[in-house]
Parts: structure tokens; C-alpha cells; sequence
């Protein structure tokens, strides 16, 4: 059941987005060639802390840090470590904050360093494929109008869309409905009303589309070995069109 916000709870939303949104400008700053990813998870717990706020992630389905910290192959959920980033990677960093009884929630993909023309290519292509559909999140269109938007942007540019996860509504859960595929046709699905909250979240490859699970039962990379990208933004969909919740301004 799909869930429409009052403007009372959006602004609530608003609030606990825009503290990831902080945590991730802060991120951004930190992450270079000689830091570890289990440093940035810590610095990420301490500022939803600072604010008030629940890490999201941590102790959802026993998983058992704050932030998710994906390098190259890996697509989403990769798991904070003692892995010390190198000059050339990407991480794709994804976090989420209880506030106030709203998850906010939000990803970004940065390079290490100076990276190669093709790594800095999929992150441009994958984060225009997110503008791209949330510019579809308008009330009277369909959910896959956002869907297709991503899909014929990625593809387009020669990459494929990760169809084994999804980006989802959420509110007063983390994930909540409608599940939110990047491949889709236009028209199709539910009509989009102004009171969602949908987190759009583009992954894409620069292979195949098809991913594993490897061993620690959360990290999913991307079968062939070839880098992926992952952007995601919460967006509210109002009358006056769609409201990214999840950036400083």
C-alpha cells in the first residue's frame, strides 16, 4: 500500500534528509587515497548522532554498520572494513537516518583520487540517469516513467541497469511502497500522486546487468567484475512538481 505524507510529515522527511545530506557533504571531503571505508562509516555515525538521529542501516536485518561503502565492482551494500582506498577507485557511499519517526536516505558514488576517463564517465551517465527520472516524479505520470527514464539513459550511453535491486518509497520505514525498478516502460504502473516519497536510486553497470551476493551476505558485485555506479536521492512529489529532500539546497 502506497502511503501519501501530509505536508506536516514531508517536512519531517525533509528534516531527517537533510541530515544525511550533511553527512554525505562531509563525506565527500573525506574520502582520498589512505583512508579506510570503516573510517568514513564512523564518521558518518557520529554526525547522525550529533543531530539527533538513528543510523538507519545499522541493526536493519542484523546488518551491523551505519554506512554502506561500495568500491568499484561493487554495486551496493558494500560493507565498511579495514580496506584502505586506493588513487583510481570509486565508492559508491549509501546512508540513511531515523529523525523525528522519517528515514531520510541518500547515495553518492566519488572518485579517490584522480580516476580514469571511463570510471568518471559511468558516474556522470549514472547520476544524469537519476536527474533524468526524477524529473518524471510529477503527479498524473507513472511509476514507470521514472523507470524507463533511467534505463534509456544508462543504455543509451552503452551501460546496463542492476535489475536485482530497486530504489522504494519510504517515510516512516525505510523501504516502504512502491518498489521503484530502473528498467520499465513508459506509461505503465501506478499513477504517481503528490504526497510520495519515493528514493530514486540508479545503479548501473559498466558490463553486464547481472550481480552476486558474496559470502558476507550483504556485499552484491557485479558478476563480470566491471565497475558500478549508484546515486539515489529521496524526492516528494507535489503539485508543484518534484522536491529532492535529500540535498543541502
Amino acid at each position: 500500500m502506497v502511503i501519501l505524507k501530509k505536508p506536516d510529515e514531508i517536512a519531517k522527511a525533509r528534516a531527517s534528509n537533510r541530515i544525511v545530506a550533511e553527512a554525505l557533504s562531509v563525506l565527500r571531503e573525506k574520502v582520498k587515497p589512505g583512508v579506510t571505508t570503516l573510517e568514513l562509516d564512523r564518521i558518518a555515525e557520529g554526525i547522525a548522532h550529533k543531530r539527533g538521529a538513528r543510523p538507519a542501516f545499522k541493526g536493519y536485518r542484523g546488518y551491523p554498520f551505519a554506512l554502506c561503502a561500495s568500491v568499484n565492482e561493487e554495486v551496493v551494500h558494500g560493507m565498511p572494513s579495514k580496506r584502505v582506498l586506493v588513487e583510481g577507485d570509486i565508492i559508491g557511499l549509501d546512508f540513511g537516518v531515523y529523525h523525528q519517526g522519517f528515514c531520510g536516505d541518500s547515495a553518492i558514488t566519488l572518485p579517490v583520487g584522480r580516476v580514469g576517463e571511463k570510471a568518471a564517465r559511468l558516474m556522470e551517465v549514472t547520476e544524469r540517469s537519476l536527474y533524468v527520472a526524477i524529473e518524471q516524479a510529477l503527479p498524473g505520470k507513472r511509476l514507470g516513467d521514472i523507470s524507463a527514464a533511467v534505463q534509456t539513459t544508462a543504455e543509451e550511453a552503452g551501460y546496463s541497469v542492476v535489475r536485482d535491486f530497486v530504489g522504494h518509497g519510504i517515510g516512516r520505514d525505510m523501504h516502504e511502497d512502491p518498489q521503484i525498478p530502473n528498467f520499465g516502460k513508459k506509461g505503465r504502473g501506478i499513477e504517481l500522486k503528490a504526497g510520495m516519497i519515493l528514493a530514486i536510486e540508479p545503479m548501473v553497470n559498466e558490463g553486464g546487468y547481472k550481480v552476486k551476493i558474496l559470502a558476507d551476505g550483504w556485499t552484491a558485485v557485479t558478476q563480470d567484475g566491471s565497475l558500478s555506479a549508484h546515486f539515489e536521492h529521496s524526492v516528494a512529489i507535489t503539485e508543484n512538481g518534484p522536491e529532492i529532500l535529500s540535498r543541502l539546497s
